[in-house]
């Protein structure tokens, strides 16, 4: 069990190549530790192989269990073709391997999961479990978003959406890049009525005033959301997506806003003036997350948004965000760029797709009506009289 829980707690936090690296060094070590019993070492090896293998693609808490399954029935397995090599009886095989495994199995889940939150503190890693945990709905930050700013909350989900199915394109941690994008814009909480997607039935308050004091504003959610961060305890990796994901880029709208005011000359007005502080994003993650971000809020303002002009759209943000500067400090490739481009035009497209337009229908449900009103009004005349149309047209 604690060759195996080493495994997985191996695997969580860091990766699973090396996970089994070290469990195979640790089965030779048991080995020589047991006077050459190869057995106890191969046991351990292969049931050890099987729980990195079952925590390799986590989803929730409930999958450490399947993992400690999974290590507990390869033990059985291993245990059982041993017991057959060496001649044992089939009762001893069938008991001693099935308590082998069972235990096994429980035991290396259950040291995994009360070992794992001690280790995210000691060394400072985020493991999948610390990130599904804050991507839950009920998590103070996202409830404050959705009462707060939910059109900020809205898009946060979309990009999420976006940043997961690019992140498995190009080989980057899926979760890791939606959960970053639930957060990316949490420092919009302190002023959310200055941006545009929570300016519903409001007036738009940049109206009043200056474009150098909307950039100041809106560039400062950047600095309040790590803050913010920063007071909920959010891990590091969160606090470095927030920081970033707007790189050193160019508040685009409000810098020609202020070339056209005319209140300065225009060879006063510095572009640097109108760019976020930075830094530009580091990691595939946090570079996915900016072009996700930028993507939605542009494909959202189309004003036709067909599968044409939604891809065409995304391919021009992501080239405008290359030639500026923003991904040069990551490691993405131009072939990662494309496959990015090709992720968030399938889920954009899923998205906004344009609906069968129904056709209307009042003009035939207002004959039906006239034709049930001139039946019933028919049948009320033939009960006065007494007489069915067929007597009636005999008598005459």
């Amino acid at each position: 069990a604690p060759l195996a829980a080493a495994g997985m707690l191996i695997a969580v936090l860091l990766d699973s190549r090396l996970a089994v690296l070290v469990v195979t060094i640790m089965s030779f070590l048991l080995v020589i530790m047991t006077d050459g019993q190869v057995r106890f070492g191969l046991v351990g090896l292969v049931s050890s192989i099987a729980g990195i293998y079952g925590v390799g693609k986590l989803s929730q808490r409930g999958d450490m269990v399947k993992a400690g399954f999974f290590t507990g029935i390869a033990g059985v397995i291993t245990i059982g073709i041993m017991g057959i090599l060496s001649n044992a009886s089939a009762s001893l095989i069938l008991i001693s391997s099935t308590l082998f495994g069972l235990i096994n199995g429980f035991l290396s889940s259950v040291l995994t999961i009360g070992f794992l939150p001690y280790l995210e503190g000691i060394f400072g890693i985020t493991s999948a479990f610390r990130l599904l945990e804050l991507s839950h709905p009920n998590n103070p930050l996202l409830k404050r978003l959705l009462t707060e700013a939910p059109g900020t909350y809205y898009h946060s989900l979309i990009v999420g959406n976006l940043a997961e199915a690019a992140a498995e394109g190009v080989g980057a941690d899926s979760i890791l890049a939606r959960v970053g994008a639930y957060y990316h814009d949490i420092g919009k909480l302190k002023r959310p009525y200055f941006f545009i997607e929570n300016q519903i039935a409001k007036n738009n308050p940049h109206d009043k005033t200056t474009p150098f004091l909307s950039t100041l504003i809106v560039t400062s959610h950047v600095k309040d959301g790590v803050e913010m961060a920063k007071e909920n305890k959010l891990p590091a990796v969160i606090i470095k997506i927030i920081g970033q994901h707007h790189g050193n880029g160019l508040c685009t709208f409000f810098y020609h806003k202020a070339l056209e005011s005319g209140q300065k000359d225009k060879e006063n007005i510095k572009e640097i003036e109108f760019r976020y502080e930075g830094p530009k994003p580091q990691t595939k993650e946090t570079a996915i997350i900016m072009l996700a971000d930028a993507v939605e809020a542009a494909v959202r303002s189309l004003s036709n948004q067909t599968p044409g002009r939604i891809e065409g759209m995304v391919r021009r943000i992501i080239k405008e965000k290359l030639l500026d500067g923003q991904l040069d400090e990551c490691d993405l490739t131009f072939k990662d760029l494309d496959r990015i481009a090709g992720a968030f035009a399938q889920v954009l497209n899923s998205i906004f797709h344009t609906r069968v337009e129904y056709p209307d229908l009042s003009k035939e449900i207002k004959e039906n009506k006239v034709v049930k009103e001139g039946e019933r009004r028919k049948r009320i005349k033939n009960g006065r009289t007494g007489k069915q149309p067929a007597e009636r047209s005999a008598s005459k």
